[in-house]
């Protein structure tokens, strides 16, 4: 069973990785285009849009390289090698989505107050290929692991920002073109920047609980102690810890007090297998005391 979870965790990392890499290529290209494209059009619109789509190559860039730190196999400094820099990486992306929304509600209040003339056609014709590279790259990034894996959610959410910035840069570029609606402009930034906000708030908060060393949310705590005092032949339980060590790897550890006369090889046995059954755990230590504090009672029980 440890086999087959090793070789799809595997597998699915594989998947991720490609995702990003091709992701990456795609709005990196479509980032020069917009400059060059703002440039050429004096599109202010365009050009602090591609300072949006710059912060996703980066974001995306970052989730790679978190990828890439993270296959580096454990060593006596990092007994659990590097994939918590994934997380770390998600937290920066989380923090870097706040602080991007932030700055377009910011511009977005300046253009409100002093709506600038905005060359609509070439804003358009712009707008609309971002759009199909943001749905492309949204799609690439779906069939990936967005559910499970903190890193490839918060480059998804990167690029979903973006994806509704190229709609609203749309929206705000017809209603221009159509009644010379310059606060059209303006309106779509902000409420773009508000979705990105919340979007920002949520990577980061999941991530920081992940650093911290919180339970995952997945699994309920008070169930997991039931379903192991429920075994037959266990005491009590103390000192009971699941954490995540990055988004898909959990791991487990607790102390289980036995009654005398239980087999300790047996019990370690049945503790596992309950434990990755019902709760899909397959990194667990567990360490088994007997219910006796004295060493000789602990020595004759515990042993046989």
């Amino acid at each position: 069973m440890g086999h087959n979870h090793s070789h799809d965790h595997g597998h699915t990392h594989s998947a991720n990785k490609k995702a990003l890499l091709i992701s990456f290529i795609l709005i990196a290209t479509f980032m020069i285009l917009e400059v060059v494209g703002g440039i050429i059009t004096n599109s202010l619109a365009l050009l602090s849009d591609a300072g949006h789509m710059l912060s996703d190559t980066v974001a995306l860039g970052m989730s790679l390289l978190a990828f890439k730190l993270g296959e580096k196999k454990s060593d006596t400094e990092k007994t659990y090698g590097y994939k918590r820099f994934e997380i770390l990486a998600a937290f920066l992306n989380g923090i870097a989505l706040i602080a991007i929304s932030f700055y377009i509600l910011w511009e977005s209040i300046n253009r409100f107050i002093d709506p600038p003339d905005v060359a609509s056609t070439g804003m358009l014709v712009i707008a609309a290929i971002g759009l199909i590279v943001n749905i492309l790259v949204a799609w690439i990034l779906m069939k990936g692991d967005t559910s499970e894996n903190l890193n490839l959610r918060s480059a998804f959410l990167h690029v979903l920002g973006d994806l509704l910035g190229s709609i609203g840069a749309i929206i705000a570029a017809l209603l221009i073109m159509f009644i010379g609606w310059n606060y059209a402009d303006p309106i779509a930034s902000a409420i773009v920047a508000i979705l990105v906000l919340i979007s920002g708030i949520r990577v980061t908060k999941d991530s920081f609980h992940v650093l911290m060393e919180g339970t995952p949310s997945n699994i309920d705590l008070q169930k997991v102690k039931k379903a192991l005092v429920e075994i037959d032949g266990v005491h009590s339980i103390h000192d009971l810890h699941i954490w995540n060590i990055t988004s898909d790897f959990p791991s487990f550890t607790c102390h289980l007090v036995v009654n005398e006369g239980v087999n300790r090889d047996q019990m370690l046995k049945i503790a596992g297998q309950k434990l990755h059954d019902q709760f899909e755990l397959t990194h667990t230590t567990i360490q088994i005391e007997c219910e006796t504090s004295e060493i000789k009672d602990q020595e004759d029980n515990c042993n046989e």
